[in-house]
């Protein structure tokens, strides 16, 4: 691990998908990281699902006697969709409250494949650093390829000038859970002060 804290109290963030029809290389992918994140005693901090890659993670977690916190809302819990053998369940009382509680708590976030609620949750991570508010390093695992067309929508984005290039720095992009820790390790600090060039000003 980084020198940001003790591994004993690491915690990552994952966002990740509940689909439980997608390919099985994701499902497979997630339950790696969930190990791989428990043998490192890397504590989890997670949207509670029980199915899909969320599932998956957290099941992956908890196979190697790892931490595993969930944070749902109240309406999940009421479809029944949280996941049965976590470490710790936090129940809120909305959506907008569980991303916040996710982000605050994390020391690193890890960003698997999934639809519109993971991509929401990753480009508000992003947006957050990018204004100074968020430090931390934020990692996309790029299972089969899933991120390159969002990769590329980033690099255009610089390319046309609304982010600059220095903001590329902000994420890291691995193909495999063991590239993961590594990565997060890896990770260029992000200064504090990241608001005074998160415009793109011209110079005067």
């Amino acid at each position: 691990m980084s020198a940001r804290t003790d591994a004993s109290e690491f915690v990552v963030c994952v966002y990740c998908a509940s689909s439980s029809v997608c390919h099985a290389d994701y499902h497979s992918a997630a339950f790696r990281l969930g190990e791989l994140l428990a043998d490192a005693r890397c504590s989890i901090v997670y949207g509670g699902g029980a199915v899909g890659s969320m599932g998956a993670v957290a099941s992956g977690a908890l196979s190697k006697q790892g931490r595993v916190i969930g944070i749902i809302p109240e309406f999940m819990v009421e479809l029944e969709w949280e996941h049965p053998g976590l470490t710790e369940l936090q129940r809120v009382e909305d959506m907008r409250t569980r991303k916040h509680l996710m982000l605050s708590r994390s020391h690193a976030v890890v960003a698997l494949p999934g639809g519109t609620g993971t991509l929401e949750e990753l480009l508000e991570a992003i947006t957050l650093k990018r204004l100074g508010l968020y430090l931390n390093p934020i990692v996309l695992v790029n299972t089969r390829g899933f991120y390159d067309p969002l990769i590329q929508l980033l690099s255009n984005a610089v390319t046309e000038k609304f982010m600059g290039e220095k903001h590329t720095a902000m994420w890291q992009v691995v193909n495999e859970p063991e590239e993961v820790l590594p990565a997060i390790a890896a990770a260029p600090q992000w200064p504090a002060n990241a608001i005074s060039f998160a415009a793109q000003i011209p110079d005067p």
